[in-house]
């Protein structure tokens, strides 16, 4: 009784949308061309939704204008530095396929940031004690979706790269520049959104372990079945793997704390 009165649960918006995330997702590997191209955008916003939708309901609206901020608005900020640039992620330029575009990049980008840097960010307190490994794990879980991602986007055509020097075996239309710029994104992110998480009351977070899992699993099976990115399958599966596998082993030990502690 006690634990459900201190602990906030999430319940209602974030679920419906976390499950109309994931049924889009399984549905995107069925469509192809343009409708594919705009389930690719509403599973953007159905992710990001249920992030926002999460972190009001479990940590109010500070938690809400941390995810804006350090997300959304840092996120697309260094987006719109990258394809000017080429700082931080390599040369790169976005397609017309993602939507309407603000100082050449899609809006709905900004959006896609949130889509794994909460459930990252609460993974990795899960995980870990201190506040300096919550960064770095919290950044290393986010940059190890990125191996998924990117290879996948950019085969769909929706962005690319005007020059790949480096690139992970089998994944040569990425250049490593790209993962080492993400997690120097991912740990400025990490930084901000663990800052605000500190000032947060303790909360049920399964909804976002759920989807950092189901991302990774669901992501092998698309990218190495359905998708033809057997290299990169293998990449973003060991890398985004080695968190999701220490999440799946928190599970028993923690329950079985617990346990023994109800029995004392």
């Amino acid at each position: 009784m006690t634990l459900a009165i201190r602990v906030r649960t999430a319940t209602g918006a974030p679920v419906a949308l976390a499950g109309c995330a994931v049924v889009a997702q399984v549905i995107y590997p069925l469509l192809h061309g343009s409708a594919r191209d705009q389930l690719t955008v509403v599973v953007v916003l159905l992710y990001a939704a249920t992030t926002f939708a999460h972190a009001a309901l479990t940590r109010g609206r500070r938690a809400v204008l941390a995810v804006a901020i350090a997300c959304v608005g840092v996120g697309f900020a260094v987006e719109v530095l990258g394809v000017h640039t080429g700082f931080p992620f390599g040369d790169y330029t976005y397609g017309s396929s993602l939507g309407p575009a603000l100082f050449g990049v899609p809006v709905v980008v900004a959006f896609a940031w949130p889509m794994l840097a909460w459930p990252s960010a609460l993974v990795a307190r899960r995980l870990a004690d201190t506040s300096g490994a919550r960064v770095l794990l919290g950044a290393w879980a986010l940059t190890g979706w990125d191996l998924f991602l990117d290879p996948q986007m950019v085969s769909a055509g929706h962005w690319h790269w005007l020059r790949v020097d480096v690139h992970l075996p089998g994944v040569a239309n990425v250049p490593v520049s790209d993962y080492l710029g993400w997690f120097a994104v991912a740990l400025l992110m990490s930084v901000l959104l663990q800052r605000a998480l500190d000032r947060a009351p303790a909360a049920d977070d399964r909804i976002a372990y759920g989807l950092y899992l189901w991302t990774w699993a669901s992501s092998v099976l698309a990218l190495a079945v359905f998708l033809d990115l057997r290299a990169a399958a293998f990449w973003g599966g060991l890398a985004m793997g080695s968190v999701a596998i220490a999440l799946l082993f928190s599970f028993p030990l923690r329950s079985s704390v617990r346990l023994r502690s109800l029995r004392r």
